[in-house]
């Protein structure tokens, strides 16, 4: 198994230690051409202070590394990228890129499932880390040092409180570590992980619409989280704001063979819905990898419970 100790702002670990219930935080890299590939699903990220704070001091387990525009990754995590507002994370992106940015500008996303926060007193030396390390460095627990870096986070993963144990079990989606042996855990991901996921799998485009403009998709859940849903992958669908409305609504559905179909309800209550009769009984656009498909019994029971005959 393999970790990543990573060079953290404090302010940044500060704040977000200072949330409650934190159950997904975005560690942000200031420049969107970056790329994060140290790590698989379901294995930990650390977080090291700058110096004088040399501690490892938290983690989080890694779910997935994207790209997206800063504006969209602050609606979709708000302070879960470790800003108390909006133009506090700007400001703060363009001191580590030194120049102004707009709200199209994209930064990488190193998305982390239930992250952890040790306090003070558990603080871990980091091994054989060097001062002038800028991004990170990673282990490997085949070697002494990795083995011996993941026993002492274990150890104090397993002293936590119950909430923060328990949300640390069930971090990773595929399979992962957990304290000392992978084991294979598919999880509930948090709401702007599924947010940011939804919208990527489905390459940025209306499953129905084709639409691309990016403020105007939204992840839509097949099977509310009220209604026994869960923020993952296969009960999202990427929708247009209007579709979306609609869909929850019961005027529109996707049917488990991933056809589009429109209520006649929608002309008989609003005398309307003539844009949307075009792509009535078209297939929608679905994305390639199987995993992330919507779940056919999803749509089952959106067709069968929510939409209107």
């Amino acid at each position: 198994m393999r970790l990543f100790v990573a060079v953290t702002d404090n302010d940044w670990f500060r704040f977000l230690r200072s949330l409650p219930d934190v159950d997904e935080v975005n560690f942000w890299l200031p420049s969107g051409g970056s790329n994060f590939k140290a790590l698989d699903p379901g294995e930990p990220l650390l977080f090291k202070l700058h110096s004088p704070e040399n501690y490892i001091a938290g983690g989080g387990f890694f779910v997935r590394f994207l790209s997206f525009p800063w504006s969209f990754v602050w609606e979709a995590f708000d302070q879960k990228n470790g800003a108390a507002t909006q133009e506090q994370m700007r400001r703060r992106i363009e001191k580590y890129r030194r120049s102004p940015i707009g709200p199209n500008d994209t930064i990488g996303c190193i998305i982390l499932r239930a992250p952890f926060f040790f306090d003070e007193s558990l603080w871990i030396p980091p091994p054989d880390f060097a001062l002038n390390i800028v991004k990170g460095k990673g282990y490997d627990t085949k070697t002494p040092a990795g083995q011996q870096l993941w026993d002492e986070v274990s150890l104090r993963l397993q002293g936590m409180a119950a909430p923060a144990a328990v949300a640390a079990a069930e971090a990773p989606m595929v399979e992962a570590p957990m304290y000392r042996d992978p084991v294979l855990v598919r999880s509930r991901l948090g709401q702007g992980t599924f947010r940011v996921l939804v919208t990527d799998n489905y390459q940025r485009r209306c499953a129905v619409t084709g639409e691309k403009a990016l403020p105007v998709l939204d992840a839509a859940h097949i099977r509310p989280v009220a209604a026994g849903g869960q923020h993952r992958q296969d009960n999202g669908l990427l929708l247009r704001t209007d579709v979306h409305r609609l869909y929850d609504k019961g005027y529109v559905t996707v049917t488990p063979d991933g056809r589009f179909l429109v209520s006649r309800r929608l002309k008989d209550d609003f005398d309307n819905g003539e844009p949307y009769m075009p792509f009535n009984d078209q297939r929608i656009w679905m994305p390639g990898d199987t995993l992330s498909q919507p779940n056919r019994e999803a749509l089952e029971w959106h067709a069968d419970t929510v939409f209107l005959r």
